[in-house]
């Protein structure tokens, strides 16, 4: 049932507005950017519209490909290295929403390293994400992966790691788990992780990282089920948590209610929503 100012059992619009809800994971053409660079982009960009408005999301977090091999496409790469511009044209495109973070190729780490003088050094982009799955993938307990966080810890960037727990083992080797995430993150204690999907299987995720306090949860990415945001307020506490959309290939409702519709106080959904992650970056 629908009241007033609420849609599809989403709080009422003026809620939404008081959470000032910042995306930590926006996956628009994540995969792909299409083959002029930005074309796929743009489109998810146009097709996630109406779920922002119907969420009143005020900032996005945008993971964007910038030609050291992470599409897995040699022509798509090839063109973003010759016209490094594309890169920001998502930026253009939504200049009062987005947040650009690089996506990073731990199997090339000089295109990496040399990608982060670019790209971060002197901004605009925030920080980095490492992903779980296609050719710039590797695991997070990989020394290669080494350098690649001693150099984004130099330049002050945010670190989101792609984590998955998989009941019998990995689906990849460029996987990394909850439990290799807080190893990596042992040996920087100064520098926050952000632990994307609590794994997954967050009740593993969950008790992998409650010990390693820089590891912070992102909550998108699984089926929403009883009791998550809860046992994570339980178990890491309201202020290392940070929300994630999963837009365009997640649904809105399903992602923004476990936050919303969780047995929390308010205070704790308003750190969750967007002020942890705000004070994450700074802002």
């Amino acid at each position: 049932m629908s009241f007033p100012g609420q849609t599809w059992g989403l709080p009422t619009a003026d809620r939404l507005r008081s959470y000032r809800i910042w995306d930590s994971y926006f996956t628009p053409a994540h995969g792909h950017p299409g083959k002029d660079g930005f074309s796929a982009t743009l489109a998810d960009l146009k097709r996630s519209e109406r779920a922002i408005e119907l969420g009143r999301f005020e900032k996005l977090c945008l993971f964007v490909h910038v030609g050291i091999g992470t599409t897995g496409d040699e022509g798509v790469e090839q063109l973003l290295r010759a016209n490094p511009e594309l890169v920001l044209k998502p930026f253009e495109a939504w200049p009062d929403r987005l947040i650009g973070m690089i996506q990073l190729n731990s199997n090339d780490v000089k295109s990496s390293l040399g990608a982060l003088d670019r790209w971060l050094r002197n901004g605009p982009m925030k920080g980095v994400y490492f992903s779980g799955g296609g050719p710039g993938a590797r695991a997070c307990s990989d020394p290669a992966v080494i350098p690649l966080v001693e150099k984004v810890i130099e330049l002050g960037g945010v670190i989101m790691q792609h984590t998955w727990n998989k009941t019998g083992g990995k689906q990849g080797a460029g996987e990394s788990t909850t439990a290799e995430l807080a190893e990596l993150a042992s040996r920087f204690p100064d520098q926050v992780f952000l632990c994307a999907h609590a794994g997954g299987e967050w009740e593993q995720g969950l008790r992998a990282v409650r010990d390693t306090p820089n590891v912070w949860i992102e909550t998108s990415g699984f089926d929403a089920t009883s009791g998550f945001v809860e046992m994570a307020v339980r178990e890491v506490g309201e202020d290392r948590i940070v929300f994630g959309s999963h837009l365009p290939s997640r649904s809105l409702g399903t992602e923004l209610t476990k936050v919303t519709a969780a047995e929390i106080s308010e205070e704790a959904k308003i750190k969750i929503l967007g002020g942890n992650y705000r004070r994450l970056l700074g802002a």
